[in-house]
């Protein structure tokens, strides 16, 4: 094609996307937005990702962090699951903090073909991420929470976006208090949602510098329990030697972040964290802010039905971080690209 017409497309694309036809009016998000024009979607959502996590129980996690991803980098707009787009830019997915490490992708797509074959063109990708979010939570024992729904899904998806929205495993707790107050969240709210690494888990190279190349002269962190860092090491072990090179497939290991509950969602995400258990550094790190410590005390002594409530709300307020509503941005046909 040449580069006038290719420019032309775009340019066309863009204008459809930002004001399609079939635009609804409602410019909020609200409970049962779909109770008349498609009475079963969050039914069928919940329906498929029950399917799928009877398949594959660890993508409960996944889900979430494809949620979470997604609102963190320009709201949640779905711009997470785009393959590519019209300008050819490298997408989120092609960003460090999500490349090669997204789970879940299958169940969004499955959902999202249900939808079509019922209510073709109604439900965005971007409410079936907040739905299927939901139901990992509550598939993960957790209690359920009202989703606002309305949300519409975007044209444009970039890697260069993702750079100080999300975070490497290494943030200081200054730095997520920095990236979460800028979405408008407390400092409660932030340990709230890093709840959600009680289900779930990493990959090895994500933490295994804790083990063997924590510092110079310091080849362990402090901070990690000793016991769980002889688990982590059967886990991952070191795998940069050249006479084992066979090893080295060994270093993208999926650890769960809780080997006892990597099914099961709770407050033991903060009681890990005093007894110096978690996966991540940032996670690990909250123990060393006098702030963030005390909370995490707090709700390590809470009772789970009260971390859950509160973890709900703040999944709900997650759910309404630069959304598109009205005439902006479009519902995709096929959440993997534009229309």
């Amino acid at each position: 094609m040449a580069p006038l017409a290719s420019l032309s497309l775009l340019c066309v694309t863009l204008l459809v996307c930002a004001t399609a036809p079939n635009a609804t009016a409602h410019r909020t998000l609200r409970e049962g937005f779909y109770s008349e024009t498609c009475p079963r979607a969050e039914e069928i959502v919940r329906e498929t990702v029950e399917f799928g996590l009877l398949l594959n129980p660890g993508a409960a996690g996944g889900l979430i962090r494809l949620f979470t991803h997604d609102c963190l980098v320009k709201g949640c707009d779905a711009s997470i699951l785009l393959d590519d787009t019209p300008t050819g830019e490298p997408v989120e997915k092609d960003s460090p903090p999500n490349r090669g490490s997204l789970r879940g992708l299958s169940i969004i797509d499955d959902a999202k073909r249900r939808l079509e074959s019922v209510c073709p063109g109604t439900v965005s990708c971007a409410d079936i991420l907040a739905f299927a979010a939901r139901d990992a939570v509550v598939l993960s024992s957790l209690s359920s929470y009202s989703v606002p729904a309305g949300r519409r899904d975007a044209c444009a998806s970039r890697a260069t976006d993702v750079a100080g929205n999300l975070l490497p495993p290494t943030a200081s707790v200054s730095n997520l208090t920095s990236l979460f107050a800028a979405k408008g969240f407390s400092q409660e709210e932030m340990v709230t949602l890093l709840g959600a690494h009680s289900v779930g888990g990493a990959v090895c190279p994500t933490f295994d510098y804790r083990l063997y190349n924590y510092r110079p002269g310091q080849p362990q962190d402090p901070t990690m329990d000793p016991l769980f860092a002889s688990y982590l090491k059967l886990r991952c072990p070191r795998t940069r030697s050249y006479f084992f090179p066979m090893m080295r497939s060994f270093s993208n290991r999926y650890v769960p972040f809780n080997p006892l509950s990597a099914l099961r969602q709770g407050n033991t995400f903060y009681v890990d964290l005093i007894k110096g258990k978690a996966l991540l550094e940032s996670d690990q790190g909250l123990m060393g802010d006098a702030d963030t410590s005390s909370i995490v005390r707090q709700m390590a002594a809470a009772g789970p039905a009260w971390w859950a409530e509160e973890f709900g709300r703040a999944m709900v307020k997650l759910g309404k971080v630069g959304v598109l509503t009205g005439n902006r941005g479009e519902v995709r046909r096929w959440c993997r690209r534009v229309n």
